[in-house]
């Protein structure tokens, strides 16, 4: 049978071993006493802000978004076309560039997949740049094409939100007969709010 032998410290040694590792360390630490430390900080933070940064060098990218507000009231209009065509039982989704939902609403009766399309027209739209109807030639072509992209539907029936030449959002509405029926519905969403996007 294995016996562990513990033994202690000698009391003096207890406090003797921190002692001696805080002078140590603050033996490290101290400079030349003709440089002092406060020196040193400020002679290198001088020589840091000297260098100036190179002019659209910025790391950090400001990005216009649509507010919710906007993307609410698009929604809502998008789906009252539709509704007054006798299509109510779509799925109208507004979506930032990256594709993330800013708002939804499910017309009454829409089938389950209405919510998927709607929202992979959208974020294709928003993507791209362009109205889904225009970019579904792009999907044509031997071997592979953009089609193959995950999370992207090109079929008619997304449209672009633009500030200035900038695509920021984009609107899809799926669950029509025919995607130029969704798309219509759409455009009347971004005819909405047109206005307000500058």
């Amino acid at each position: 049978m294995n016996h562990r032998v513990y033994t202690r410290l000698p009391r003096t040694l207890a406090v003797t071993i921190p002692v001696v590792a805080i002078l140590a360390s603050a033996a490290c630490s101290s400079t030349d006493p003709d440089t002092p430390v406060q020196n040193l900080s400020s002679t290198t933070s001088t020589s840091a802000t000297q260098q100036p940064a190179a002019s659209g060098d910025s790391a950090v990218v400001t990005q216009n978004r649509l507010s919710a507000d906007a993307a609410v009231a698009a929604a809502g209009a998008a789906l009252a076309k539709c509704r007054a065509d006798g299509l109510g039982f779509v799925t109208v989704s507004v979506v930032d560039r990256a594709g993330n939902v800013i708002a939804m609403v499910r017309g009454d009766n829409a089938a389950q997949h209405t919510v998927e399309s709607s929202r992979e027209k959208a974020y294709t739209s928003a993507a791209f740049g362009a109205d889904t109807s225009d970019l579904s030639q792009r999907t044509k072509g031997e071997g592979s094409t953009i089609a193959d992209l995950p999370g992207t539907l090109f079929l008619a029936g997304g449209v672009t939100l633009k500030a200035g030449a900038g695509s920021i959002a984009g609107i899809g509405v799926g669950g029509a007969p025919d995607g130029m029926q969704d798309q219509a519905c759409a455009a009347a969403g971004r005819d909405a709010i047109a206005s307000s996007l500058g």
